[in-house]
């Protein structure tokens, strides 16, 4: 079945001398892989390698066979051209990180257009602004909502978070907890939104505590979640940088 529709790339891995294989995300479907034939050869056809950096907001002419196999790609156009994501030095550290939390986490071949939106507008928010510390935090935090893990914030006046049991809890237990300052900060940001998250003030070695706590409560809740291998280029850049 031939589709017309709006795709986030995920990935683009070499295959053979001239070719690609592409995961997106896409309004349509959900995640998509594509086998590109020859376009790292090409450089008058409708797909360029350029359109396949991670995040590439596209919208692309596809054939669908939803068999579970490698899809086909007509054409593709840049739908939103970024203006800061690439060129920014800390967003383009998160810009990679992202791309690999989003392709080890979704895996859903189904329709989700809540799940899409969310995705397309975050990425063009971090394009549009330059406060994005925290950013990564927030929208890790956001996306549990959308793959049925968000925490429970119904005791969140409560003094530890279990992040197996993803709820907030009167004691510490033998489960990985959230305390002290790290729980401060994830609850302000549980309260908060992408338009003001940047007051909430953190030290560069709380932010980093915070993010791998969150990576923990990923694994802990997606099975055969991996850690993003450029977590550690990520840490390097904000170390220096932000």
């Amino acid at each position: 079945m031939q589709v017309t529709t709006k795709a986030i790339v995920f990935s683009a891995l070499k295959y053979g001398d001239t070719s690609l294989i592409v995961k997106a995300y896409t309004a349509s479907d959900g995640i998509k892989s594509y086998l590109l034939r020859g376009v790292l050869a090409s450089k008058k056809g409708k797909l360029k390698s350029a359109y396949f950096q991670p995040l590439t907001q596209l919208e692309i002419v596809a054939n669908h066979k939803n068999k579970g196999t490698l899809e086909t790609l007509k054409e593709a156009k840049v739908f939103y051209h970024y203006q800061t994501l690439y060129a920014d030095m800390a967003k383009n550290a998160m810009t990679l990180f992202l791309a690999e939390l989003l392709g080890n986490s979704i895996r859903e071949e189904e329709r989700n257009e809540d799940m899409f939106d969310f995705l397309e507008a975050s990425l063009q928010w971090l394009d549009m602004n330059k406060e994005v510390a925290n950013f990564h935090l927030y929208f890790m935090l956001s996306l549990t909502r959308f793959l049925g893990f968000y925490p429970d914030v119904y005791q969140i006046d409560k003094p530890y978070f279990d992040l197996l049991e993803g709820e907030f809890v009167a004691a510490e237990s033998l489960n990985p907890i959230l305390r002290g300052e790290n729980i401060y900060h994830f609850k302000t940001l549980l309260g908060t939104n992408f338009d003001v998250m940047h007051t909430v003030k953190m030290k560069k070695s709380s932010r980093q505590e915070l993010l791998k706590s969150l990576i923990l409560y990923f694994e802990l809740h997606l099975q055969g979640f991996r850690k993003p291998k450029s977590l550690a280029v990520l840490n390097e850049v904000f170390n220096t940088y932000v």
